[in-house]
């Protein structure tokens, strides 16, 4: 297995952050594996990394919800003579509403994706990672630090990947990998459209960063081998707060933000 080319697996890499993510691991000199189930726009992301004269990512179109599916997606790197030195977790989705009143289905699917899936992926590849001193960078939410009235699945799916992320972080780390959680803020990405927000209810202006910003600061925390990265300083300031902050409050104030932006949805 020692002769396969290293390779970083970035899901979800067909927009917003997973987007944002190919490019700063590309410029940085690592070859690419793109995952989503859009290929038009994989194969779109992948003539632009070339066109920098970057290696040409492998793109696989997949289903991340098919059972297996890291077996699938490591047999077909070992086709393609590569292995994972890194795996960037970051396929996803979030749904605004009581969890009582919306699609219940849906809502299994979201924990399939944000938990189950991540948690094969980032188990699966282990023993390469190691292999090539490389890392696991999953991306989490500010959501995980909070309780969620009016997005519960979904915060809690984020509290997983906070908890699942850290702990596997002082168990990988004897073995030379470096496990870094990236939990940003309000982000405009298709993220906020497809949890049902208007661009207006994502969030203050004073917590909202780029994805580009936010991709920056999780590679940065990745490579530094850092265990948690909240982007943005008055962003890790909120997650400190809420530490010390009455659990009941916590529960309060978002109950109420949630609310707001129910009201503030798209017709």
């Amino acid at each position: 297995m020692g002769n396969l080319r290293p390779v970083a697996v970035i899901t979800g890499a067909s927009a917003g952050i997973g987007v944002a993510l190919a490019r700063v691991f590309a410029c940085n000199g690592h070859e690419l594996a793109l995952v989503a189930r859009r290929e038009d726009r994989l194969r779109a992301l992948g003539d632009e990394i070339a066109a920098t004269g970057a290696p040409r990512p492998f793109v696989f179109a997949a289903d991340l919800l098919k059972p297996g599916i890291a077996r699938v997606i490591g047999d077909a790197l070992t086709a393609q003579g590569a292995e994972p030195q890194f795996v960037v977790n970051n396929a996803g989705f979030g749904l605004v509403g009581a969890a009582s009143s919306l699609d219940h289905d849906e809502q299994l699917q979201m924990i399939d994706l944000n938990v189950r899936a991540l948690t094969e992926l980032s188990l699966a590849f282990v023993d390469s990672l190691a292999r090539h001193r490389g890392g696991l960078l999953n991306v989490g939410s500010m959501a995980g630090f909070l309780p969620g009235p009016g997005m519960a699945v979904y915060y809690a799916t984020k509290a997983y990947v906070l908890s699942f992320s850290e702990a596997l972080h002082s168990e990988l780390k004897p073995r030379g990998i470096r496990v870094t959680v990236l939990c940003p803020g309000p982000v405009p990405t298709e993220f906020a459209d497809r949890a049902g927000l208007s661009k207006k209810a994502i969030g203050p202006s004073f917590l909202i960063q780029s994805a580009e910003q936010v991709a920056e600061a999780g590679y940065r925390g990745l490579i530094e081998g850092r265990r948690t990265v909240v982007p943005g300083a008055i962003n890790k300031l909120i997650t400190f707060l809420i530490r010390v902050t009455p659990r009941g409050l916590i529960l309060s104030f978002v109950d109420y933000r949630q609310k707001r932006r129910r009201s503030a949805r798209p017709p």
